[in-house]
């Protein structure tokens, strides 16, 4: 029986079985004909002869004359050599911009026409490029490919990843050029300029703040709605932020300490501690009073300071004992005493 192709007559099928022999079935993959120039490797297509080629290094006679890159097509050496000379002849109708190859702008003109051919299946979002689409589909799945190697946060997009790894390394490359405070996020920066010039068009209805992103307005009005988007799926704690629940379950749910003290070694689950604890060291007050030359190594201290000796700002004061506190943090922590509740179980025993 031929394994080729079904006929819808005996005849036909006769016809097929004169046309093979045991060597020279053009679907038979005992036969190949097709050999390259440099090696007795053959192929039973000549478009699997074209893909060996181009993968063999001796059949690769177009040289780059700029990198010594090598490629099976005189065709293939153009479009690389445009890398180099910076050529860009393929030019859009509609704002002139350019681009190496015609498929980057056939790919580009539809951010003229609208097209979005890829459509999620679960939301129905359409997007312009594969790739965006493969992204978005992250929200639905859950998948964070990205991991911190320092404390094991994942991350859905890698520049999520990139700008997590500068808590770890500290580096911070977006410079104010006002007042040349360093940022490692250029959202941050951004939005710090605004400061500077009064920019920020999101008000809020409830309380007339406002704000330089609508990101930053729509966290905002969870405190007044009260909403808490993000649950802990360990206990029965929800948030308002997405990063609150991240600490939360770094503090609470796990023993993990990934931020370590380069002067004498002790670790910390935050990085705010860390951060904290390396002025011990270093001797740095980065807080200082704006009414005298007092200076502190935290914030908190500098209220506090202001509030006894300048007698600026507002007490938090305790309802039962009467006892004054500089943060509401502080009075909150205070009023667990009159309750005798104690939140914090020790893992070990």
């Amino acid at each position: 029986m031929c394994v080729c192709v079904l006929f819808t007559g005996k005849d036909h099928l006769k016809a097929q079985r004169k046309r093979h022999t045991e060597e020279k079935c053009a679907h038979s993959r005992k036969y190949k004909p097709y050999r390259p120039r440099v090696c007795d490797k053959a192929q039973s297509l000549s478009a699997d002869l074209k893909l060996q080629m181009r993968d063999d290094p001796g059949e690769k006679s177009s040289e780059c004359a700029v990198c010594s890159k090598r490629f099976a097509r005189g065709d293939d050496l153009v479009k690389h050599s445009r890398i180099h000379t910076g050529e860009k002849q393929h030019k859009c109708r509609v704002c002139e911009k350019a681009f190496r190859q015609s498929v980057h702008l056939k790919t580009y003109m539809r951010v003229h026409t609208g097209e979005r051919p890829y459509r999620c299946s679960v939301c129905n979002m359409a997007f312009r490029y594969s790739g965006n689409l493969k992204v978005h589909m992250r929200v639905h799945t859950g998948e964070k490919p990205f991991e911190c190697t320092v404390c094991g946060r994942r991350f859905a997009h890698s520049g999520d990843l990139n700008k997590h790894s500068r808590i770890h390394s500290g580096v911070k490359p977006h410079v104010c050029d006002v007042c040349h405070k360093q940022f490692a996020a250029l959202s941050t920066l951004y939005g710090h300029l605004a400061n500077h010039f009064g920019y920020k068009p999101y008000r809020c209805h409830d309380c007339d703040k406002a704000f330089c992103w609508k990101s930053d307005l729509k966290r905002h009005m969870r405190v007044h709605s009260g909403e808490k988007p993000y649950k802990c799926l360990l206990c029965d704690k929800s948030f308002s932020r997405s990063g609150q629940l991240e600490i939360h379950k770094r503090c609470v749910h796990t023993s993990r300490k990934p931020y370590y003290c380069p002067y004498c070694g002790r670790q910390f689950k935050l990085s705010s501690y860390l951060k904290k604890h390396v002025r011990v060291h270093t001797g740095a007050k980065p807080y200082s009073c704006s009414q005298c030359s007092s200076s502190f190594t935290r914030s908190d201290h500098l209220k506090v300071h202001i509030l006894k000796s300048h007698g600026e700002g507002t007490w938090f004061t305790c309802d039962i004992c009467w006892k004054k506190f500089a943060s509401k943090w502080n009075l909150k922590r205070h009023l667990l005493h009159h309750d005798d509740v104690k939140p914090y179980v020790c893992s070990d025993c």
